[in-house]
């Protein structure tokens, strides 16, 4: 019998674009239609996610991507993460009186990467010019976009906060109602004056001047302006530094497919850790009670290491995804939820005691956003922008846009991979997902979630590779998630032996996770994930997004 889902897996093989909006899946669709490669329809969503979901992600935030280029040959990682301010050292915050860096305002600002990010892959990758794949953002920012029940929930849960903030003021609020149309001039303005000086030339040579616009030029010197005035600690010189870059990713093979995530400046290898602990068990065979308790039994394993040992260092991968040391931490994982949170070897953050702040953290479990596309040339790319959300940091009255707060994700704590260092990246928990065959691309998938990511997406892959169900109904099958790690964001807690499960699952299989020992929380149906996921397979293109929120669409043919 053909189970039920929320809406079909879509089929074909000319293109497919699936995002968190769907006015960015229609974009990044536009753009393939028009000729363009899956590069240049990422780089148009990924824009357009920034105008149209501003409480999920901006120009002030980040963008890492995995992807596939049909012309080089293998998988690469974009690395549009910004890095920690020169002026930013533990000293200097504890001067200022905090033992862990805000959630929210300039202080937690790092150099915004997701515009450098996105210019990059589209002169390298690419094959429009920049005024083109622009054209999508400053057209809903100029004239418009329908406003969305989560935008709009959104601003309503932070108002107070927002308030206090001026230009943040005068942009949202009040809240606008869900369905009326939300419009940022000043946004349209910025992208407007820097696609008509960069004009002339070549396409790179425009895209060359457009990064030295944004990152030595007017707009460098409004951020570097406007946190001056605010005493935050990013400076033109922070931005005039950074580069976007490519870099090979992580890797592991499991079960036929290698699967490829960026480094351990993300979350990504948290993934494969987790492979590493699942081949030891038979995930087709086992009832969905013993499928969830093993998942997040490993899962807590494999958070543990990221906690000890992830950051913008050399991080272990090869010893850490070794068999050896896998079947060491696999006979860890008992009948019974543990209480443990241990990593295999360095040492966890000490866990401060620190006040709730307002805007801090990912209240939402997503402030993210994520889009794939698969194109008919061979191109595959999976793409997680995230931060510069609205509620995060005020809005720069002459840019129209907040910067982001990811140096929440450093720790003031000395002597840990993931320190506060100027010019480091934070270890986020940012996480696209690309796994080939063959050597061939055949899956790109993500989600927002923060410190989900690499549980609501993981559980799709897996319910797909191990569990036998096609994307969309991987997608729409009942959520789970363990906050048995220590919190990426502000302030920073660890909620011991916790489990949230869809109230979609069946109440036998909730009272067994109880009697294993899980503090189970039954959350609504459909509230836990937004994932996203294009596929190569079978000669067909494929495709599938995530209800929950009624955001999230996929489109193709």
């Amino acid at each position: 019998m053909e189970r039920f889902t929320t809406r079909p897996e879509l089929q074909g093989t000319f293109g497919m674009v699936a995002s968190t909006h769907w006015l960015a899946s229609a974009a990044g669709m536009a753009v393939l239609e028009r000729g363009g490669n899956a590069f240049d329809a990422a780089v148009a969503a990924g824009l357009t996610l920034q105008v149209v979901e501003p409480h999920l992600n901006g120009p002030g935030g980040e963008v890492p991507a995995v992807f596939y280029s049909a012309d080089r040959g293998e998988p690469l990682v974009l690395c549009g993460q910004g890095v920690a301010p020169a002026a930013a050292t533990s000293g200097r915050f504890r001067e200022l009186g905090h033992d862990l860096i805000p959630g929210t305002g300039v202080l937690a600002a790092c150099v915004p990467g997701a515009f450098g990010g996105w210019l990059l892959l589209l002169q390298e990758f690419g094959t429009w010019r920049l005024g083109d794949v622009l054209a999508f953002a400053i057209g809903y920012a100029e004239n418009g976009f329908p406003v969305a029940g989560g935008l709009r929930s959104a601003i309503q849960r932070q108002s107070d906060l927002i308030a206090t903030w001026p230009a943040s003021r005068a942009l949202y609020l009040p809240p606008p109602e869900a369905g009326s149309q939300l419009r940022n001039p000043v946004l349209a303005g910025t992208y407007r004056r820097i696609v008509e000086a960069a004009r002339g030339g070549s396409r790179t040579e425009e895209i060359e001047r457009a990064r030295e616009l944004f990152y030595e030029g007017f707009v460098a010197e409004e951020i570097h302006r406007f946190c001056e005035a605010e005493d935050g600690l990013l400076t033109r010189g922070d931005l005039a530094r950074w580069r976007a870059t490519l870099e090979p990713p992580a890797s592991f093979d499991y079960r036929g497919v290698t699967v490829c995530k960026t480094g351990p400046w993300g979350a990504g290898p948290v993934a494969l850790q987790q492979l590493a602990l699942l081949e030891g068990f038979d995930l087709p065979g086992l009832s969905e009670e013993e499928f969830v308790h093993i998942v997040i039994e490993c899962a807590k394993l494999a958070f543990a290491d990221r906690d000890a040992l992830y950051g913008d260092v050399d991080v272990p991968l090869e010893t850490l995804l070794s068999r050896e040391y896998n079947e060491q931490r696999r006979v860890l994982v008992g009948d019974e939820a543990s209480v443990d949170y241990e990593p295999g070897s360095g040492r966890l953050p000490t866990v401060v005691e620190a006040r709730p702040m307002a805007g801090a953290g990912e209240p939402t479990r997503g402030d993210t956003v994520h889009v794939d596309v698969a194109d008919r040339f061979g191109n595959m790319i999976s793409a997680t922008p995230s931060g510069g959300w609205l509620y995060g940091s005020p809005v720069i009255p002459a840019l129209g846009w907040p910067l982001g707060t990811r140096a929440q994700m450093f720790w003031l704590e000395d002597g840990l991979p993931s320190s506060l260092r100027p010019g480091a990246r934070p270890r986020t928990t940012l996480s696209p997902g690309l796994a080939l065959r063959e050597g061939e691309p055949w899956l790109a998938w993500g989600t927002p979630g923060g410190d989900q990511q690499e549980q609501w997406g993981f559980h799709v892959f897996l319910r797909h590779l191990e569990r036998g169900l096609n994307l969309q109904e991987a997608i729409d099958a009942p959520e789970f998630h363990t906050d048995h790690l220590i919190s990426s964001f502000y302030p920073r807690g660890i909620k011991r032996r916790s489990l949230d499960v869809e109230g979609r699952f069946e109440p036998e299989v909730v009272e067994g996770l109880r009697g294993r020992g899980h503090e189970v929380t039954v959350t609504p149906d459909w509230s836990l994930g937004r994932v996203t996921a294009v596929q190569k397979a079978d000669g067909q293109l494929r495709a599938a997004a995530n209800p929950r929120g009624m955001q999230g669409y996929a489109a193709g043919r």
